[in-house]
């Protein structure tokens, strides 16, 4: 198997981990957005660091250029704090199918990196995921916003551009190892915690449920899936890995209303479908690549 296909592979995992975010986050309570943050990267960095104790020379990964930093940091932070508010200010189903725009825009923001160029089949499957958001949000009625759930619906949206354009641009830094993500939690976490002490009030989980599932927010989606991710986007095929990335909404809605967190309605399958409809459409390529 070559190294690219591995990494590919390894990419995919982080996916199939992220179909339990939602579900994860809906049973872990009343815990702020901020501090559920700060506590599930403590437990992702600890996921990381843990393979250190083999391998003390990893730490010299953390000598990197503050562009490395800014990138990691803020990708990984804001998208989650805006994901975690976003469901904490809108029903699950609908904020999660927003917020799951982002494999779509990494097939079009792909397309714009040197030596790509965006064609009539990528506007046309963004045209068609913004379909599919602006149904979620009307639930099929007249675009009428619900004020009640505006600020979860753009703060879905926000988490959306910030993993998009995080990891696209991680490609310019494939030469950095993997581990740095250890770094990344760590920072990621403290700036957690300082937003938590200044807009929120703490809320610890108030049974072994919620516990665990904070903990497994860290150990798979909020923590563990970064490091497969990170792998994934630097040495494999990331316009392969945007593209599977479109099942992520389908098993994450899935999963919610497998848990009873959430109903099916047609109204959710025709807004999944659309969004599908137009990440499939924007990776043309993927499926009808010339053999040159």
């Amino acid at each position: 198997m070559s190294k690219r296909l591995l990494a590919t592979l390894v990419g995919f995992t982080a996916i199939l981990m992220w179909s339990l975010l939602a579900l994860f986050t809906v049973l872990s309570g009343e815990v702020p957005p901020f501090q559920l943050t700060a506590m599930s990267f403590l437990v992702g960095g600890l996921v990381g660091l843990v393979s250190w104790i083999r391998r003390p020379s990893a730490i010299r990964v953390l000598k990197q250029p503050w562009t490395v930093w800014a990138l990691g940091v803020f990708g990984i932070f804001g998208y989650h704090a805006a994901y975690y508010t976003a469901l904490r200010l809108s029903p699950p189903v609908e904020a999660g199918l927003v917020n799951y725009l982002w494999p779509l825009l990494i097939v079009v923001l792909s397309s714009l990196l040197p030596g790509e160029r965006l064609r009539w089949f990528h506007a046309l499957g963004a045209l068609l995921g913004l379909a599919g958001a602006i149904l979620v949000v009307t639930k099929g009625r007249s675009i009428s916003i619900d004020p009640r759930y505006i600020s979860g619906y753009g703060a879905a949206l926000f988490g959306a551009f910030f993993w998009a354009g995080y990891s696209v641009l991680s490609r310019r830094f494939a030469n950095v190892s993997t581990d740095i993500v250890v770094g990344f939690c760590f920072v990621a976490m403290l700036l957690s915690i300082g937003a938590h002490l200044v807009f929120e009030t703490t809320v610890w989980p108030e049974n072994l449920t919620q516990w665990l599932a904070t903990i497994g927010l860290g150990l798979g989606p909020a923590g563990g899936a970064f490091y497969v991710w990170d792998y994934g986007v630097k040495h494999g095929d990331i316009q392969v890995l945007g593209a599977a990335a479109y099942a992520a909404p389908l098993l994450s809605t899935g999963v919610l209303i497998l848990g009873g967190v959430a109903d099916f309605t047609l109204v959710i399958g025709l807004a999944a479908l659309l969004i599908t409809l137009g990440a499939v459409l924007a990776s043309k390529d993927l499926f009808f690549r010339s053999k040159s």
